[in-house]
């Protein structure tokens, strides 16, 4: 059996990861959603109108699927870390509360709207129900990440005993709600939402105008896949080039106010100057993958870089390293490695932001094949930042749960036994990656079935034939 700390981290990592992947995509779709909706509302251009019926079905699935996986992880804040509940309750249930009662309510409200209610209500409030949507699904991101980011710099609370019970008590709601992590979090956040989803649609629609254009494939619906081609190609020259520089300033804010954790990141272990920010790092010997030193690490790497993002400009200063901090240390291998990826990776989709708009500036956008293949491969990468991004932010918190508060060996529910942890872990996991791999295939199955024609609109189409049927009864 496995120890109840380690199983239920475990647990809630496994939950998170896949939880995760369904917001990004919904909060990455709105805004490309809502402009789709004000072409077609405002110039009534059939193109935008297929692509909002498209890409809106494939929102609708994201939505559901991630309501469920969003309520059962709520949950596991009672089941394995009732400790933490009780000592954070006053302040960590607020935020949670108003985002079902505002935001989500907002958001299913009116995607009712937006999926079946082009053809009942006006132009006017049909193109505010695509705004709603995407304002909820981007509060819905604001109240979790205020409770997130206060775990990483609480502030506005007292520890207080009651009951004879250690409880947190807010004192100051607006520096606990707007602490200093909160507006470093949800930028960095919401861009990297957008910035995936645009990947997203590149990929995919660069999969069909590479076989059109490329392999001489006829597909009728390469007009729309051009368009969202090009859509997804202006989003990404703007937000690859902010995100970059969103995590600059955050890893200095990081660095500021979590110096153990920017340790872990650049994996100095001694307080070292000139350190190195690595975007591709290499272990010199077998040892350093599970315990990398920045200093015996080959790769490429700006000289200084590390040093520079830690003092704001200086490639001399000095970081603070890990022999500083009492033990235990976060897990600096896990905490390192993800780091280096998610900054290759952002550095990637830089170049491929301004490598498609070069092309498209020289007119070779459709017929760049090796441009086709590069969006192609990064289809999901966008992903994949994102979940070591948040295992930066999370494991490198470690060994707290509240930073300098709450340790996590004293959140776990105090009566979980290794019995119990070991088999929720086993039925979430196989629970999870299940529920993953049908939501995949049934994205797969609308992309491949492509566009919706010019002709009928899907759920007119549906009522229309439903009420056929009905009638010849």
């Amino acid at each position: 059996m496995v120890d109840p700390v380690f199983a239920s981290r475990l647990q809630f990592a496994l939950t998170t990861i896949v939880h995760i992947v369904f917001p990004v995509i919904s909060m990455g779709l709105a805004p490309f959603l809502v402009y789709f909706t004000w072409r077609e509302v405002h110039h009534g251009e059939p193109l935008y109108e297929r692509l909002r019926r498209f890409w809106g079905h494939v929102f609708a699935i994201t939505f559901v699927v991630g309501t469920v996986t969003g309520l059962v992880l709520e949950f596991e804040f009672g089941t394995n870390f009732a400790g933490f509940s009780a000592f954070v309750g006053e302040l960590f249930g607020g935020p949670l509360a108003v985002e079902g009662m505002m935001a989500f309510m907002l958001e299913a409200t009116f995607l009712g709207v937006f999926l079946f209610g082009r053809e009942r209500v006006s132009d006017r409030l049909y193109f505010v129900s695509s705004l709603a949507v995407g304002v909820g699904s981007w509060l819905s991101a604001v109240w979790i990440l205020v409770a997130n980011s206060w775990m990483q710099t609480p502030r506005g609370y007292e520890v207080v005993t009651e009951g004879g019970r250690r409880v947190v008590h807010l004192t100051d709601p607006l520096a606990a709600y707007l602490n200093p992590r909160f507006p470093w979090l949800f930028v960095h956040m919401q861009t990297a939402a957008v910035e995936t989803v645009s990947l997203l649609l590149a990929g995919i629609s660069a999969y069909y105008v590479y076989k059109h254009h490329v392999r001489g494939v006829e597909n009728e619906n390469v007009d729309v896949w051009e368009a969202t081609l090009k859509i997804a190609l202006v989003v990404l020259i703007v937000v690859a080039p902010l995100q970059i520089a969103v995590g600059d300033g955050y890893a200095r804010h990081v660095y500021e106010t979590q110096p153990q954790k920017f340790a872990a990141m650049e994996a100095v272990w001694h307080t070292e100057s000139h350190v190195p920010e690595y975007l591709f790092a290499f272990p010199t010997d077998l040892s350093h993958v599970l315990g990398p030193h920045s200093k015996d690490l080959f790769g490429l790497g700006i000289p200084g870089g590390a040093s520079w993002l830690a003092s704001g400009g200086n490639a001399g200063a000095a970081i603070q390293g890990l022999e500083t901090f009492a033990e235990p240390h976060p897990p600096v291998a896990l905490v390192f490695w993800s780091f280096r990826v998610m900054v290759g990776l952002g550095f990637w989709f830089l170049l491929l932001a301004f490598w498609g708009g070069y092309r498209w500036w020289r007119g070779e956008l459709f017929d760049d094949d090796l441009l086709h293949k590069g969006l192609m491969a990064s289809t999901l990468l966008g992903l994949l930042a994102v979940e070591t991004g948040w295992v930066v932010t999370e494991v490198g918190r470690q060994p707290w749960l509240v930073h300098g508060v709450l340790k996590t060996t004293n959140g776990v529910s105090p009566g979980l036994s290794a019995t119990e942890a070991t088999l929720t872990l086993a039925g979430f996991a196989v629970g999870y990656l299940a529920l993953l791999a049908v939501y995949t295939y049934v994205v797969v199955r609308v992309i491949r079935g492509g566009p919706p024609s010019d002709d009928a609109d899907l759920y007119t189409r549906g009522t229309a034939e439903t009420e056929g049927v009905t009638t010849d009864d």
